[in-house]
């Protein structure tokens, strides 16, 4: 049997292993269930196992005995805190939270090439370390996997990753070399001021008048102090303030987001936004708290890895279904393995007007796609551990 029939012959179960994740999706670090369920079926394939890593995380690793690389795959596990809207006869069990970016296919997609790997280690050399982590959608948890020694023992040399992606066709794979996702920063900032009666303004220093103008000057950082020719964008999504229609604020407070494709930039974040709320504040007369979470690095393929992967998906999907996605200012805590080893986060084509997209409560895909998935991290596997199988086989 060749690769791409041996891994067709798996439709029924990559299927049964994404709707069931489905149905009991977890927020970051809660993902008891969905750990519980990864580690059952990697010992029922007979990997190693370790679980419990940076408190949800877990490793199944394929040892063939013989000397090689070391290979890491990885899936995210975390669902999102979505009511889902899908009415799908496997939606979610569990109120409130949701699986609405894809991260129970990417799940289902590393079982199953765990799996047929496991099925063809005498094709390849060294190990391969299958890891599930927690919490990508925040805080994140591939950094605390690498500080608890995932990348160890024995020491990863390539890494791979998949992400389901609306914005491309059903039916391609989308590779690009070099920055692919932005770095991600976090803000959270309390205005302080002094409350009073609404008729009464000279007496007060206006909490909420104050904030607006911080939000409507960071609004001008991308226009006036970032090139133009360097995307980056500056969101504020959450502003409370207030309690009654006649009493001016003594409190307001607001939290948003910062990206950039430039690690430089993202660095120099807090220092730019802490800036302007200072300067904003001061001449209002009003105080402030700031609070920062540096968030995820870009994301960066390692150029000979993608070009790499790009040959090894053109197996599976066909060269001119090979494409290259639009660079995004969303984040991805796979850049956290990929500053360590070579790698590449390819995106599996699953653009289809009959499903919403990604964090969507009504988002979905075409089952049929994980498939592809299942096959690219295969053939990836053998390419960089053993002898390819060649093309069309």
């Amino acid at each position: 049997m060749n690769i791409t029939d041996m891994v067709r012959s798996h439709q029924e179960q990559v299927v049964k292993i994404r709707r069931d994740l489905h149905r009991i999706p977890e927020v970051a670090y809660t993902e008891e269930k969905t750990s519980a369920y990864v580690a059952e079926y990697l010992k029922r394939e007979g990997l190693s196992v370790v679980t419990g890593i940076a408190r949800t995380g877990v490793v199944g690793l394929l040892d063939t005995g013989r000397p090689g690389p070391t290979l890491l795959v990885r899936a995210d596990m975390d669902a999102l805190p979505i009511t889902e809207a899908t009415g799908l006869p496997f939606a979610s069990q569990h109120p409130g939270v949701m699986h609405a970016c894809g991260h129970d296919g990417h799940t289902a997609m590393v079982l199953v090439a765990a799996r047929v790997m496991n099925a063809l280690k005498n094709r390849i050399n060294g190990t391969i370390k299958f890891v599930f982590q927690p919490a990508e959608e925040g805080p994140g948890g591939a950094k605390p996997m690498i500080e608890a020694g995932v990348m160890d023992n024995p020491r990863v040399d390539y890494a791979l990753g998949c992400h389901i992606w609306p914005t491309i066709p059903e039916g391609t794979i989308g590779i690009r070399a070099g920055v692919l996702m932005a770095a991600m920063f976090r803000f959270d900032i309390t205005i302080t001021g002094k409350g009073g009666h609404g008729a009464m303004p000279h007496l007060c220093v206006d909490a909420l008048e104050t904030g607006c103008q911080v939000v409507a000057a960071l609004q001008r950082i991308v226009s006036r102090q970032m090139d133009p020719l360097q995307p980056s964008v500056v969101t504020v999504g959450k502003f409370e303030a207030g309690t009654a229609f006649n009493v001016i604020p003594e409190t307001a407070t607001f939290c948003g987001t910062a990206r950039t494709f430039d690690k430089t930039t993202w660095e120099r974040w807090p220092e730019i936004i802490e800036t302007i709320v200072k300067g904003v504040c001061e001449s209002m007369g009003a105080g402030y708290e700031m609070s920062y979470e540096q968030g995820y690095p870009p994301t960066i393929n390692d150029p000979d890895m993608a070009d790499r992967m790009k040959r090894i998906a053109g197996e599976v999907v066909g060269v001119d279904r090979v494409v290259v996605p639009d660079m995004t200012l969303g984040g991805e805590d796979m850049s956290f393995f990929l500053e360590r080893v070579p790698g590449c986060f390819f995106c599996l084509g699953a653009g289809n007007d009959a499903y919403a997209g990604i964090h969507n409560p009504r988002f979905g895909f075409n089952e049929e796609i994980l498939l592809t998935g299942v096959e690219t991290y295969c053939r990836a596997a053998i390419d960089l551990l053993g002898s390819p199988f060649p093309a069309g086989s």
